[in-house]
Order: structure tokens, then sequence, then C-alpha cells
């Protein structure tokens, strides 16, 4: 029984190894050093035995995906894959998409799932790099010692320090400085680090997983992202598929955020059948854009149950003024006040650019000219760099090859209303 057992230990994964069984020399032979074979059993009699690491295996993908019975083929198979990998490695994980497409909430699943299995015993760290800017980057990913430099009142172990035995979630990971992916990359490799102003490196065993919605590759060749950080952190990838390409998942999705609204107010809310087709069709129109995915839908369904009659039953009416706000944030536009004004996309457009052009060259440009700069400006605006701009707006060109220099291009344009792209962004 006991090889059985660590047969299908070793079979399922749970163990890396190949059973031998080894005998000692017979009588005689006492000049060999013995005999050794590799286990070989007939497992037919112990299928139900075996089965239970199938069943198993089911229960961890579940578990990645809040128990939501998902019906996109190709995510379940990419959950699948992770689960896979996440109860025997601890390498690197990188998981890619856009914003709201469930990174964060699949790092911690991750992490809960390895905890189940007791092979964590550290705790859950996750930060977003976007917020971390300068020499507070470094101070709060890997500590620093008191008086350091001003306002080090006190020791800082740092994020790694406190991810110590467990897992590191580093979520827009792209949005590091060059310095501290320097210092990441020595302490995913040497488990070492340096604090701020200490004379001894500090240690830190974690598993990491990372997270971004840029194209890393991209960054690497604009030189805003290490190589050799990028080679590190995804032996392990995934790109997660944003709510619009898993359509056939919104209607089990909008279960599990109607459960969960529920539990948050400690009422019972649901759809009557009016409003949940009227959901439903909404949600499932290719026109509907679901910009902020899952965050978007999470949203709309606490406001949903929030809003919910006495009975706890949404109704199509109260579906109708939630999509109408949802069409309203996509467009970008401010709800109308309550006398009913609404602002004309030309005043929108008249409103961004007296930002920066005075009002009488303002006055002077065609409205042709103006919705084109404006559309300029907001490619502008969510762009790091001239370069990044200038291939958001000339992509169509570019893919043709007729444009050969996007950044300059978009640079003269801009110098026609006497503008540069940092006063703009």
């Amino acid at each position: 029984m006991a090889q059985i057992c660590l047969f299908l230990l070793a079979e399922s994964r749970h163990l890396p190894a190949r059973l031998v069984q080894t005998s000692p020399p017979g009588r005689g032979e006492e000049q060999n050093a013995g005999k050794y074979h590799l286990i070989d059993l007939d497992l037919a009699r112990y299928d139900a035995l075996a089965a239970r690491f199938v069943e198993e295996q089911a229960e961890g993908a579940s578990f990645l995906k809040d128990g939501i019975p998902t019906k996109s083929a190709s995510f379940n198979a990419m959950i699948e894959e992770i689960e896979k990998v996440a109860i025997v490695s601890r390498e690197p994980i990188l998981l890619s998409g856009p914003t709201g497409a469930g990174k964060s909430r699949l790092a911690g699943r991750i992490f809960e799932l390895k905890k189940k299995r007791n092979q964590v015993k550290g705790k859950f760290v996750a930060v977003n790099c976007a917020t971390l800017r300068g020499d507070a980057a470094m101070s709060a990913l890997f500590g620093h010692k008191k008086g350091a430099f001003t306002g080090a009142m006190a020791d800082r172990p740092g994020l790694l320090k406190e991810a110590d035995g467990g897992l590191l979630f580093l979520d827009e990971i792209g949005e590091l400085g060059l310095d501290e992916q320097a210092m990441l990359l020595k302490a995913i490799e040497e488990k070492r680090f340096l604090p701020v102003g200490a004379d001894r490196e500090a240690t830190s065993d974690f598993m990491l997983i990372s997270g971004t919605n840029r194209d890393l590759r991209l960054a690497v060749e604009e030189g805003r992202f290490r190589d050799d950080l990028l080679a590190r952190i995804c032996l392990w990838s995934w790109k997660l598929p944003g709510l619009a390409e898993r359509r056939e998942d919104i209607a089990p999705n909008l279960d599990f955020e109607l459960e969960r609204a529920s539990r948050a107010l400690g009422k019972q809310v649901t759809f009557n059948k009016e409003g949940r087709e009227a959901f439903l069709k909404f949600a499932l129109a290719e026109g509907t854009p679901w910009r902020g995915n899952f965050r978007d839908l999470s949203a709309a369904v606490t406001r949903l149950a929030t809003l919910a009659p006495a009975s706890g039953r949404i109704g199509a009416e109260l579906v109708g003024k939630e999509t109408e706000r949802l069409k309203i944030s996509w467009r970008g536009e401010k709800q109308p006040s309550e006398s009913g004004d609404r602002r004309s996309r030309a005043q929108a457009v008249d409103e961004v650019l007296s930002a920066f052009l005075p009002s009488a060259q303002l006055e002077a440009m065609d409205r042709f000219d103006r919705a084109g700069l404006a559309e300029v400006v907001a490619a502008c605006r969510e762009s790091r760099t001239l370069s990044e701009a200038g291939r958001k707006l000339f992509h169509a060109s570019r893919a043709k090859k007729a444009s050969s220099n996007d950044a300059d291009r978009l640079r003269k344009y801009l110098a026609k209303f006497e503008l540069d792209f940092e006063t703009v962004k």
C-alpha cells in the first residue's frame, strides 16, 4: 500500500519522482551491488483512488475561478494550465491583460490555493507599482534603515521582506523605474537585496506574480524595461481576456456578482425575469464595449443591488437607468444635471483645448482643426512618451509603411499650434 500511495503521488506529480525498487545481492553474489528495477504497478484495481487526483485538480481549477461555472473553452483551458503550474512550481508568473480583467483577483486565488496545500507559510503581499515613484519606490519595496533619508524616522522592512515565505504580487510592474527593476532582478535570482541606507543585505524567499496591462516587450525596445528582468519574470506567462472577449461568461459572472453584493448589503437581491433579460441583452450586445471589464460589471451590479426596491427584485426600469449610466461613462461624458442640461461634444472639445490655448487662437481655429487637435491631445495624455502617442495616432499609415517617423510627425503637428508633447500631457 505504501508503494501504491507513492506511485499515485508521483503519477499525479504531487511528488516529482520515479519509483525504483532495490534488493540486496543473493547468496553467492556478495561481490555484486545488488539489483534494482523500476516499479510499474497495475492500478486497474485502484481506479477510484486514482480518480481522486483528477477530482482534486478540477476542484483546484474551480477554486481559481471562484467557483464560477465559466463557459469559455479557451479561458477554462488557461485556468487548468495555471492550476497545474501553481501547485508544483514556485517560479515567477506574469499575468497580462487589460485593466479590470481580474489579474489581482487571480493572483490572490493562486496564493489561497497554495496555502490550502501548505505550500506557502507567509503572507500575500500586493502592491500597485503605478503608485510607487522615486525614492519612495525603493523604500516601499526594499525597505530602509532609520536615518537613511529625511523623514526615515524608523527602520522599515519593505514589501519584499514582508512577503518572505509567501507570495508577492506586483501589479503594473511595467511602471517600475529601471533602478528598482535592477534591484528586483537580484532579489528574484539571489533572494537578497540591500535596503536603502543599509550596510548589510536582507534576505527574502518569496514567490513572485507580476501583472501588467502594457506590452513589456515594446517597453524593452523603448528602453523602459529591462530585458533580463522580463526574461526572468515570464517563465510562465498568461494573458487574461477582457470581458468583451468572454461574453459567454457574462451570465455566470452576473450571478456571482449579485450574490456577492447581496452578502455585502445583508439582504437578498435578485433580478426579475424582465430585468435579467434586459441586462443580458445589453451586456451581450456586440456594441457593448465593457471598457472597465469585470470592474464595470461588478460596479453595475453593486449599484443595481443598492438601488433595488424593498422587495429585492431588480426590474427592467432600474436596469435601463444603469445601462444608460454605463453608456455615458464609456463615452467620457458627464452625467446630465438635474435641470437636464447636457454639454455638447463641441463644448467638451473647447474645454479641453482652452486649458493650454489662448482664447483668441482657439476662436481663430476651424471646428475641424479643433476636433482633430482634441483627438491628438487625448492620445498624448494617455501615453507615456511622444513615440507611444505617435504609434497610436498613426497606426494605420504605419502598418502600410506610409510613415517612417511617427514621433517626428506628431511633433510637427503639435508645433503648428505652438505646442509640444510635455505641455499637452
